[in-house]
């Protein structure tokens, strides 16, 4: 009978430990990759007798013969010979298997097909590294407050939401440190793509050389026939690969020579989940020296591994995203069209919210493909995502989900998290407790068909089904125990906005509601997915409209403003009905520079630009011509508030701009009175002496000539009012640049009416 323990030779202890220094290996490093304890590692390099199996284990890491390091006596002699024998046998063993194995390993795992791929793409093609999360998030015991941190719900960071405060590692590190693994992850995390990576990187020997890899997709293993063991299972898949040896899969399990990878844990029926839990218990305790990686939804099922350790995978950051995207159309052989993928999706940060998700950028990428572009009706690509987390990603594969849960029908799960979206967007809650979500799912589904009335049941339903749209469809998320939040703000808002839109009796009354938060931020998407959703969206705009002509209706300094806004608009005599690309010009520009020091941020020129882009070639090119001087003009009066001598330089070219005569003489007088040096100092003792007479005299002439350049002086409560107004008006303009419908008419009033006064509007309505 073979020796039950061995141990190196005190003469090769040194070579031994050299050997583990060369690989910049710890002992607990060691130990943690050959998944045994450190102090069997310690006593292996100290010479003392461990287990054989763990002394093989260490010599095969090692890459070291076992018969020549063994300590052995001369009543030991032939178990030595028999050990070198054995040694020699397994080694060819494993390689003979690693070969045996790779084409199918190959077959099964070297590429994915999801949605609607017209064909496989390689992974090795579009793979990206993922990271790992040691501490699961949603077992962080933190307070709403402590979620709240650094929180505004105004000016806040969309992805303060999924953010993580664990640090993550890569994920092949993680199998590497974790001997037993569960990997959780949400639909479509990319779980089982990782799995497939592991196993083809194995294969070729760049991960675990020494290692078979093993690939079982668990819904296929518990719906074989005669349900085997998961030992008989993966015989089976080898006896197919022309390994018909009974006893090698044996001898490799117990050395701990393979990487078993086991995909999926929550697509077993619940029919057979004790079933399989018990076999996956018992055959990692049997052969506990192998590696084990299980994957499995977050919140999927109640299952315990005593000897695994549970990771959680990662969304993706951008970097990871912008690798994806390149892989992704490189594979296309369209490499140019990932550079425009990565900036529309810098410029959408709805849209990248959803990015974070594999699943959801490769459904990003396939809508992308298409027409360079995404949809201007955002609720459209968010409702192809949703069908894709809610009814195909599991219908494809033939998953069967809780009982329960199933009993609702698509449109009755739209319904539950509308309700609940727009109840917690209302109050602002981005984050709510796990009893407030429970309360409403009970609320909702006592009124369903055979609800029952006992509220005990009704509690452990809601809690039940809770659990499922976390475990199912991701669309929310446990971010700490007993805290949850949607997966991704854009969702909440998508379905929000899809409460708001129901059509019924009080659908008036409900967007009348919605216009009172037109001037909040956190509001805008909610207002932009609304026009997309209702069937003729004439009817909120018209009501946006009117609220935002009222922000300002009360002020007669702001009035006053916005009437010399629309002379000066009309002033320029461009020949166009869309005048209101000018107003905006004017309304931004003016307190873009005259008022550059008083406004504590100035306003953008967004609501220009957008409207410039209904202006054709000709029009835009005659709008510059009117308004360059004005812009020079401008610029001149703010390199004097500045004390910037270039001044003189930039007065220069309004002189050649103008044809006004009288214009063109004050500038020439402004301009002799500067000093004939390029002396700083002398420049300096100018500026102190006659500077802000000259400053006054500048504003003056074009005041009179151009009628630019007054000193609205404006409060700081005006200042707000009026961000307020331009905001509200661009989202009226992106509102109205969007894919909704509406008709002509109500579009031509709108823009016809953009940023007048009050007084210009009631004219209009007299007419």
């Amino acid at each position: 009978m073979p020796v039950r323990s061995l141990s190196v030779s005190q003469q090769f202890i040194e070579q031994v430990r050299d050997s583990v220094a060369q690989r910049g290996l710890t002992q607990t490093q060691l130990a943690s990759e050959l998944g045994v304890s450190r102090s069997s590692v310690v006593k292996f390099l100290s010479g003392q007798n461990v287990d054989r199996r763990i002394f093989v284990r260490c010599c095969t890491a090692l890459e070291i013969d076992w018969d020549v390091i063994s300590g052995t006596n001369k009543s030991q002699a032939q178990n030595t010979h028999d050990t070198k024998a054995t040694a020699n046998n397994s080694k060819k063993l494993i390689r003979d298997i690693r070969n045996n194995v790779k084409a199918d390993i190959h077959a099964r795992c070297s590429t994915m097909r999801v949605l609607d791929m017209e064909q496989p793409i390689g992974i090795e093609d579009i793979y990206t590294n993922v990271n790992i999360l040691e501490k699961l998030s949603g077992r962080q015991r933190l307070s709403l407050d402590e979620l709240l941190a650094n929180y505004d719900s105004e000016n806040f960071d969309r992805f303060l939401i999924g953010q993580v405060r664990n640090e993550r590692v890569s994920g092949v590190d993680a199998v590497e440190r974790y001997n037993k693994l569960i990997i959780l992850g949400k639909p479509g995390a990319g779980k089982t793509t990782f799995m497939k990576r592991l196993a083809t990187l194995c294969n070729y020997g760049e991960f675990q050389p020494h290692c078979v890899p093993v690939f079982v997709t668990l819904k296929e293993f518990t719906e074989a026939d005669g349900h085997p063991r998961l030992q008989d299972y993966i015989a089976r898949q080898w006896d197919l690969c022309g390994v018909n040896d009974a006893e090698a899969l044996v001898k490799i399990l117990n050395q701990g020579c393979a990487l078993i990878l086991l995909d999926g844990l929550d697509e077993v029926r619940a029919s057979d989940r004790d079933r399989v839990l018990r076999n996956i218990n018992a055959f990692t305790n049997e052969f506990r020296y192998c590696r084990f990686v299980i994957t499995c939804r977050i919140a999927a099922q109640d299952y315990f591994f005593q000897l695994f350790t549970e990771v959680e995978i990662a969304d993706f950051t951008l970097d990871q995203i912008a690798e994806f995207a390149i892989k992704w159309f490189s594979t296309k052989k369209d490499p140019e069209k990932s550079k425009l993928f990565i900036q529309q999706l810098s410029e959408n940060i709805p849209i990248q919210e959803l990015a974070t998700n594999p699943l959801l950028l490769t459904l990003l990428c396939l809508v992308f493909s298409e027409a360079a572009d995404f949809p201007s009706n955002r609720s459209e690509l968010y409702k192809e995502g949703l069908d894709v987390l809610l009814k195909k990603w599991d219908a494809k594969r033939n998953i069967e989900r809780n009982q329960i849960y199933k009993r609702l029908s698509l449109k009755r799960k739209e319904d539950l998290l509308s309700q609940l979206a727009l109840s917690t967007f209302e109050r602002g809650d981005y984050f709510f407790k796990e009893a407030v979500v429970e309360r409403q799912i009970s609320n909702y589904i006592r009124n369903l068909p055979g609800a029952k009335d006992d509220e005990e049941t009704l509690r452990l339903d809601s809690s039940d089904i809770l659990k499922s749209i976390e475990a199912q469809h991701g669309l929310l998320v446990e971010r700490a125990r007993g805290i949850y939040s949607f997966s991704h703000l854009t969702f909440q808002e998508y379905f929000s906005a899809k409460q708001i839109t129901r059509p019924t009796a009080q659908l008036h009354k409900t967007l009348i509601e919605l216009t009172n938060h037109i001037t909040e931020k956190r509001y805008r998407e909610i207002f932009l997915l609304a026009v997309g959703m209702l069937p003729e969206a004439d009817d909120l705009l018209n009501l946006m409209k009117q609220k935002v002509d009222q922000l300002l209706m009360n002020d007669l300094r702001l009035q006053e403003f916005l009437q010399w806004v629309n002379q000066k608009s009309n002033s320029t005599n461009i020949a166009t009905r869309k005048t209101f690309a000018i107003r905006a010009f004017y309304f931004s520009f003016d307190h873009e520079r005259a008022h550059y020091k008083d406004l504590d941020d100035a306003l953008d020129l967004d609501l220009y630009r957008d409207a410039d882009q209904v202006l054709d070639l000709n029009q835009a090119i005659e709008l510059y011509k009117s308004i360059n001087l004005d812009l020079d003009l401008y610029h001149s009066l703010y390199q004097a508030f500045e004390l910037d001598i270039t001044v003189e330089s930039t007065l220069k070219k309004a002189i050649s701009r103008t044809s006004d005569p009288k214009l063109k003489q004050s500038l020439k007088t402004l301009k002799e009175q500067f000093p004939n040096t390029d002396n700083h100092e002398v420049w300096e003792e100018w500026w102190k002496d006659l500077g802000e007479q000259w400053t006054q005299n500048l504003r003056s002439a074009m005041i009179v000539h151009c009628s630019i350049g007054q000193d609205w002086q404006f409060t700081n409560k005006q200042k707000e009012k009026l961000r307020q107004f331009y905001g509200a008006n661009k989202l009226i303009v992106d509102c109205l640049n969007s894919d909704c419908y509406v008709t002509k008419a109500t579009r031509q009033e709108i823009e016809d009416t953009l940023l007048l006064p009050i007084s210009e509007i009631e004219k209009r309505k007299k007419k």
